[in-house]
Formats: structure tokens, C-alpha cells, sequence
């Protein structure tokens, strides 16, 4: 008895609304931290040691801007298990790392990245703003606590051409 041809479909490309949906999606998306690296600072002879570390994150609505954030991450046996509370001190470097471009408008302030620093009150945050005279995108770095926040915080300010107004909603 013969076999029966395999069923072939012809190849379909996604519909264009399909992928504009997808990319929009994609832009909606919070900032993920992409190691850059980390120093030890202080031994510890249980558990990993204390460090800074450094890592670096795309801005999700502004592309060719890349924020790295340094901040200080707790050792020891709690800090293994992710039960230490981490330090509220960090800092932020913001550059331009290619040409920049606003697929859709951008909030006048929007937070760009947060991340548990403890196992339950803390965050660290980035917050983006727009300094609409001066045509610059401003970046603050802070955290936060359910019962009382840090007032460490750090700033720091990428101009953007006059060629390329920032589109503000």
C-alpha cells in the first residue's frame, strides 16, 4: 500500500500587525541588568564574599542609551541564601551608546528598573525623566522601603541632540 504525501503548508510570514504588536510588547518591557562585573570587598570564610557589582541596563524606550548601575551586594551566609539585606547606596552612569531614537513616546518621568535588594521591603529603582528645555533625559537611582525609604540616591544626565526632540506623552 502506498504512503500518503506529507502534508506541506506554503510558508506564511507573520502579518506586519503581528509583528508590530510583538515589537511594541518588546518595548514595554522593563530593563534587564546585563552583568558588567564585580570587585570583592570585604572575605567572608562561609558563603560568598561581599562585592560591588556592576551591571548595565538598555533603556527600554530610549534606544542607545545604556544606564549601569553600581551598588554593593551582601555576602556571607545570608547573602548566599538571598536572605541579607543589601546595601541602599548605589550609583549611576548613563551614556549614549549608539544613535539615539524613541520608537513611541516616552513619559515625562518613568521608572525604567526596579529589583529586589532584600527578600521582601527593598527595592533599587531607576527612574528616567525628561528635562524637556534642555532636551536631556535625566536618571536617578534610589531605593526604597515599604516602611522608610534610603535617601542615597545618584543621578546622572544624557543630552540628547536638538536635532531629536524627546517625544513626551
Amino acid at each position: 500500500m502506498p504512503h500518503p504525501a506529507p502534508l506541506t503548508r506554503p510558508m506564511r510570514r507573520p502579518a506586519p500587525r503581528r509583528l508590530v504588536a510583538l515589537l511594541a510588547l518588546a518595548a514595554a518591557l522593563p530593563a534587564v541588568a546585563q552583568p558588567v562585573g564585580e570587585v570583592d570587598t570585604a572575605f567572608k570564610l562561609l558563603g560568598p564574599d561581599h562585592k560591588i557589582v556592576v551591571e548595565a541596563y538598555d533603556d527600554p524606550g530610549v534606544r542607545g542609551v545604556t544606564c549601569y548601575v553600581s551598588r554593593a551586594k551582601t555576602g556571607g551566609i545570608k547573602g548566599g541564601l538571598g536572605l541579607a539585606e543589601d546595601k541602599a547606596e548605589a550609583s549611576i552612569a548613563c551614556r549614549q551608546t549608539g544613535p539615539i531614537a524613541f520608537p513611541r513616546p516616552i513619559a515625562q518621568q518613568e521608572e525604567m528598573y526596579s529589583e529586589r535588594i532584600s527578600l521582601v521591603f527593598k527595592k533599587l529603582r531607576v527612574v528616567r525623566m525628561v528635562d524637556s528645555p534642555r532636551n536631556t533625559l535625566v536618571y536617578l537611582t534610589y531605593s526604597d522601603r515599604v516602611i522608610e525609604g534610603s535617601p542615597q540616591n545618584s543621578v546622572t544626565a544624557v543630552p540628547v541632540d536638538r536635532n531629536t526632540p524627546i517625544p513626551v506623552k
